[in-house]
């Protein structure tokens, strides 16, 4: 008797292994021989895509600044947030090399001394665009944000050098993100700070 269970259970296996494999063939399709002319039709179809989105990147129109200022409040706060924690690996795609080159050295710098910078991001009362540019195929893009933070810089025995750690203070940034237009990068790279 006990025999007939294992048969049952092999030809129930062999079942649902069979239904898997139609259900896949359905889904994925088999080979027909026309794959070639639909592929090279699709590359031909997603170059002029591409061309017609690299031409609208490049038009700086009202829609693409706020879509830009949207994205550059996050980035500015990500940014003031990991300067201050020491910690630039999770914003290193949204700084230039020089600009990462200068925070990794003002981090360091910190670190030797052994001073210790708290911050706590309030909120960003403003951002405006101040000016934009096309030099070249990159396009320049300068903004004022008003931000509050509550900021303060501690020594190596916790004692006070600078800053408030109870008072909120307004703090006023220009900083100038850059943008290859022809590529299809989505990130836009911090260039220049203190402007």
């Amino acid at each position: 008797m006990s025999y007939s269970f294992e048969y049952i259970d092999i030809i129930l296996l062999a079942m649902i292994a069979g239904f898997i494999f139609l259900r896949l063939r359905g889904i994925l399709g088999r080979k027909s021989g026309f794959e070639d002319e639909i592929q090279s039709s699709y590359e031909e179809k997603f170059s002029q895509e591409t061309v017609k989105n690299t031409l609208k990147q490049s038009n700086f129109d009202e829609a693409a600044k706020k879509n830009f200022l949207i994205g550059a409040k996050i980035a500015y706060e990500n940014i003031i947030t990991s300067f201050s924690s020491g910690n630039l690996v999770t914003v290193k795609q949204l700084l230039d090399k020089q600009v990462y080159k200068q925070f990794e050295e003002a981090i360091s710098e910190r670190e030797k001394q052994g001073i210790k910078s708290e911050t706590t991001f309030i909120g960003i009362n403003s951002a405006e665009i101040k000016q934009h540019k096309r030099n070249g195929n990159f396009l320049d893009v300068t903004v004022e944000f008003v931000s509050e933070i509550i900021s303060c810089v501690k020594d190596k025995d916790s004692k006070i050098i600078s800053g408030d750690p109870e008072k909120v203070k307004k703090v006023y940034d220009t900083w100038k993100f850059s943008k290859n237009v022809k590529s299809n990068d989505p990130n836009w790279s911090l260039v220049e700070t203190n402007l």
